[in-house]
């Protein structure tokens, strides 16, 4: 059943989708469903957090010199100018502990409940919906890049990820549209969520990979580093791909995309019922 195609596929959508703001969690709900997997597969369940390690890899390499500069170190090859900063490990510390604090809480009752198509559909509709509140509702810009951030700019960013609890919300757009909506600019937000994206990915999958030890067998291992690879490589690509173009790049084409993925897939669902 656990075909190298199917982690190849799955892999790509993984690699695709974690860091921009369409939901990587519920496209690989969607994709797994699609593929024959049944929800409760807990081996395709690890295999989704370790694929979901191989993004975050991809992150850490890119922003390798901002999370050092977090520690205190200084890049001697760039200008005075950028070799400081206001931002500081606090801010990351504030954003991250809201959706840590409450997911490690409620984390059952999330892969009991709310992992099933049906739910991803609504938190893609509902993501979507946020994305264009974000979008159109932004007021005055006053953080142009990550320096400028405030702690409660930080705050409001922390509390927004929350949203992204509910599978299909996506935590880079929850992420994002808040950071919009705390008159951060489109590119600062974007940087951001990438940056809080390693400890808090890191977390969430190290957590979750320790409940599932049990799964990482050998029988597995091509099925579990075919798509680790193939996740991370997509994964540089699409960030590089998504740095570039946030900072002309409308949400509401993500938003409308949500919404068309939604609709598509209802019908899927509701033709295999028929």
């Amino acid at each position: 059943m656990y075909e190298l195609w199917h982690s190849i596929i799955i892999g790509i959508v993984e690699g695709l989708t974690e860091f921009l703001p369409v939901s990587s969690t519920g496209h690989m709900i969607l994709t797994s469903d699609l593929l024959g997997y049944p929800h409760d597969d807990v081996v395709m369940q690890t295999f989704e957090i370790v694929i979901q390690l191989g993004a975050i890899l991809a992150v850490l390499i890119l922003y390798w010199k901002r999370v050092l500069r977090l520690f205190g170190w200084r890049d001697p090859s760039a200008p005075p100018s950028a070799s400081g900063g206001r931002m500081n490990l606090l801010h990351v510390l504030i954003a991250i502990v809201p959706a840590m604090g409450i997911g490690f809480f409620i984390d059952d009752f999330i892969e009991q409940y709310l992992f099933s198509p049906y739910t991803v559909l609504i938190g893609l509709v509902l993501g979507g919906i946020f994305l264009i509140v974000g979008e159109k509702q932004q007021p005055a810009v006053t953080a142009r890049d990550m320096d400028d951030l405030t702690y409660r700019q930080a705050l409001f960013i922390g509390l927004s990820q929350c949203l992204a609890l509910w599978p299909g919300f996506s935590r880079s757009g929850a992420t994002i549209a808040g950071g919009m909506l705390a008159g951060v600019s489109r590119a600062a937000s974007a940087d951001f969520t990438f940056l809080i994206a390693i400890p808090v990915m890191f977390a969430a999958s190290g957590y979750k990979l320790l409940k599932n030890y049990e799964y990482l067998s050998m029988d597995y291992f091509g099925f579990f580093a075919v798509g680790f690879v193939v996740s991370f490589i997509v994964a540089l690509l699409a960030v590089l791909w998504f740095i570039r173009l946030v900072s002309r790049l409308d949400l509401s084409y993500f938003a409308y995309y949500r919404f068309i993925a939604a609709g598509a897939f209802l019908i899927y669902i509701l033709l295999g019922k028929l």
